[in-house]
């Protein structure tokens, strides 16, 4: 016989009501057959699987009046019953069994027959851990830190890390100032938020899809103009976009009439990149066969911007390509309100970040109870982008607290779908981690079916898109993912210098936020003017997936491979300095910065001279 583990019983004497909703458990099952029938397959109708992580959480028994014993086994490991009453209600601790990924139980021998057992596991909760239990090597760690700080040193704004692994937030630290121009600015700490700018797309927006579908609430066949009313239909303007589709307005109507949920989630609604709808100089750039749209177009209330979107013309017929367009996000943020009846804002506040507990995500942070100190400071001269964009309204001075985005700002009241979102790396990262499981603890938030749906890709020829996340594929996200992430693999990337990696195959969630944009705007020397923070190794994201992924779970000594990809990165910064750039250029400045790394990682290698010497 089988000896049972040695766990505590928790004995609750509480009558199961015969209306009692279990909707919010990761499993609520009868023994036996839990599928409601005899499966003729016979050995499926005494278990079922669940998705945990190891040493934590406990699950109810409860025996119906007729039961007299039964036994309980979790991944093949016997959990003690032999006290249980029928009748009442038990917790169990499922510590000592559970695994890391996919579990089995197993509820067997219910003695008399008739009688029946009903158990309720909960979703795994993200708890605190350390580098060791996560199969991450601390080497690549310290290299990855290494190298923001030697960029900090050279120019470089701030920086924000959090990893989590197996349910465990094992990793998270930050670096620099919360506005590196000013040198009496606070550190970035833990708890600093940062303008997650696009990743806002997933976040705010998807999340707020993915659980009304989960809770029978939308569909993503709907067209649009079901939602939205007639005039979504009607009110559309005829313009050409450049080159592009020329469309009257009859031909308009009717391709927006296809439109549907789906088509604006995988930017195949028709729609344009951007319209800058709070700027009337903008519009007239963009629409300039037209001067009158600007007046019809530019807006600086919800409501209006409403109109406007309604009003925009689309540049090319639903379905037949795809372009990352965030109006198809300002649609569906408006979307969103009619479906669930209140502000987005309201809607992630009220379903996720308050039941899980989350005190660092937020829109318009300065509006709720956050100061300019919790937060990281973005463009230093407002929307201006050094001055090179003006226009009525436009704020002049260092955002910080509000979000960059126009749109967003202007347009939106700081609440969209596009933009608008504020967070901490650390908080961001357990947000995140519901796409692994669907839920954190007694709350439910995605099913199994919709997160396969939207992890999955939507199209046969390319395999980037899931419904609105950046996915994988086979390596189509490398600069943002890294090489070694599983085709499954999905997040996002903020304009800001923001991403959120999700890699559901290695269990791994990766959020590293930066705020690139807290810097001058560089003169060009051949192209147009960039934001200096774009130049550092610390801007391009993806070195952070790249660098932790090696050694993952092997006990391997990689300190020679990290010290050998030192001297590569230190001879690719070189040979990204454009012709012609002087030491203060943030690319040389970028260049010295790798040299300083493989410095510190190679002390008596003679290579670092004539690294040195290669510096404008």
């Amino acid at each position: 016989m089988i000896k049972p583990l040695r766990i505590t019983l928790l004995f609750i004497v509480l009558a199961l009501s015969a209306g009692t909703a279990y909707s919010d458990w990761q499993v609520s099952a009868e023994f036996p057959d839990w599928q409601g029938r005899t499966d003729d397959t016979l050995a499926m109708n005494s278990m079922i699987s669940f998705k945990f992580w190891h040493g934590q959480g406990e699950i109810t028994v409860a025996p119906s009046k007729s039961a007299k014993s039964f036994r309980l086994f979790v991944n093949d490991k016997e959990l003690g019953t032999s006290g249980m009453t029928g009748g009442k209600t038990y917790h169990l601790s499922i510590a000592d069994a559970v695994k890391d990924g996919m579990n089995t139980l197993h509820v067997s021998g219910i003695r008399p027959s008739g009688a029946k057992v009903k158990v309720m596991i909960p979703y795994p909760e993200i708890l605190p851990g350390t580098l060791e239990e996560s199969g991450i090597n601390p080497k690549t760690l310290e290299l990855i830190s290494d190298i923001i700080s030697a960029d900090i040193a050279e120019g470089f704004t701030s920086a924000q890390l959090a990893v989590v692994r197996h349910g465990r937030l094992v990793y998270e630290s930050s670096w620099g100032k919360l506005n590196a121009s000013d040198p009496e600015s606070s550190s970035v700490d833990s708890m600093t938020m940062y303008d997650l700018a696009s990743v806002t797309k997933m976040f705010g927006l998807n999340y707020a899809v993915q659980k009304l579908l989960t809770d029978g609430r939308m569909n993503l066949d709907t067209p649009v103009y079901k939602i939205l009313g007639d005039g979504y239909l009607n009110a559309t303007l005829s313009l050409r976009y450049g080159k592009g589709t020329k469309a009257n307005a009859s031909d308009m109507r009717k391709w927006k009439a296809r439109i549907r949920i789906r088509d604006l989630l995988n930017h195949e609604a028709g729609y344009p990149p951007e319209i800058q709808y709070q700027n009337a100089n903008y519009d007239l750039h963009a629409l300039k066969h037209n001067p009158k749209a600007v007046n019809v177009l530019c807006s600086y209330t919800r409501a209006d911007t409403l109109k406007a979107l309604m009003k925009t013309p689309l540049m090319y017929e639903p379905g037949t390509k795809r372009i990352y367009s965030d109006i198809d996000y300002m649609l569906m943020c408006f979307i969103v309100e009619r479906v669930s009846g209140v502000r987005l804002d309201d809607y992630l506040r009220e379903n996720f970040t308050r039941p899980m507990g989350l005190s660092r995500i937020s829109y318009n942070p300065l509006s709720n109870d956050y100061t300019v100190n919790d937060c990281a400071a973005t463009e230093l001269n407002g929307n201006t982008f050094d001055g090179e964009e003006i226009f009525p309204r436009v704020r002049r001075y260092t955002l910080q607290g509000e979000v960059h985005d126009g749109k967003a700002w202007y347009s939106m009241e700081g609440v969209s779908g596009h933009a608008g979102l504020f967070a901490s790396a650390s908080d961001l990262a357990r947000l995140a981690s519901l796409m692994l499981t669907g839920g954190s603890g007694r709350h439910k938030y995605f099913s199994r079916t919709v997160m396969d749906m939207f992890m999955s890709p939507q199209s046969a020829l390319s395999g980037n898109w899931g419904i609105g996340w950046w996915r994988e594929g086979e390596m189509r996200r490398a600069y943002y993912f890294g090489t070694q992430s599983s085709s499954f693999t999905i997040g996002h990337q903020g304009w800001t210098g923001t991403l959120a990696m999700i890699d559901p195959e290695r269990d791994l969630v990766v959020v590293y936020l930066t705020n690139k944009i807290n810097s001058p705007v560089v003169k060009p020397l051949r192209k147009t003017k960039i934001f200096a923070g774009n130049w550092y190794t610390s801007a391009t994201l993806g070195f952070v997936p790249q660098i932790l992924s090696m050694g993952l779970d092997s006990d391997a000594d990689i300190t020679d491979e990290l010290r050998a990809l030192t001297l590569d990165m230190a001879e690719g910064s070189l040979r990204l300095i454009p012709k012609g750039a002087g030491r203060k250029h943030p690319a040389v400045r970028n260049a010295a910065s790798k040299i300083a790394v493989f410095r510190k990682w190679n002390a008596d290698d003679d290579s670092v001279r004539e690294l040195e010497k290669r510096l404008p």
